[in-house]
């Protein structure tokens, strides 16, 4: 078999896991550049598809396809936007690996339990300068992701990744006295 075919085989099982299956695991980002210390901000998210739930920076965000919910309980405030696709790439790095794959070069590669994806671009205007995606071979758990933009890197390491059968709901309700900044247009 072609080794692009299977590179794309597993890459394709991957990206048809994250949209059929609700995934769900706490995370920490580490965001290093060359000149400074890594920063590292943890948080939880639960996902299916373009839908996601995700609390991090004392802020709660959630997807249903069509309206983002973020909510700051410092200031109990509900602020809804219809994001534009740009936005979402920015919030969910899953959806932006299935955006790159027509415009990268992809490389697989087994290390020990683990798959390693390699997206590359090939017109570097696109703003990064790799993608990689490492997965557990057995079930193509994502375990972590690395975006490399110039001089940083932005590390998204899963903990205890786990596909789950419960579907939450994608919204975020307000609360009696919670202000609502409604900026759907």
């Amino acid at each position: 078999m072609n080794t692009l075919l299977i590179i794309l085989t597993v890459l394709s099982s991957f990206l048809t896991n994250l949209e059929t299956k609700t995934l769900q695991s706490d995370f920490t980002i580490t965001v290093a550049e060359d000149v400074a210390s890594p920063m590292n901000y943890p948080g939880s998210l639960t996902m299916q598809g373009s839908k996601f739930v995700l609390s991090m920076f004392n802020i709660e965000a959630a997807y249903d396809g069509k309206t983002l919910y973020m909510y700051s309980p410092d200031i109990d405030e509900l602020t809804l936007t219809n994001p534009t696709e740009q936005e979402l790439l920015e919030a969910n790095p899953f959806l932006y690996a299935k955006a790159l794959v027509n415009v990268c070069n992809v490389t697989e590669r087994e290390s020990g339990e683990q798959t390693i994806i390699t997206l590359t671009p090939k017109d570097q205007s696109i703003g990064i300068n790799r993608f990689v995606v490492k997965v557990r071979t057995a079930d193509l758990m994502p375990l972590q992701l690395e975006i490399k933009e110039g001089k940083k890197t932005s590390t998204l390491k899963l903990k205890n990744p786990a596909f789950v059968t419960s579907s939450p709901k994608y919204e975020i309700q307000p609360g009696k006295d919670t202000y609502l900044n409604d900026m759907r247009f």
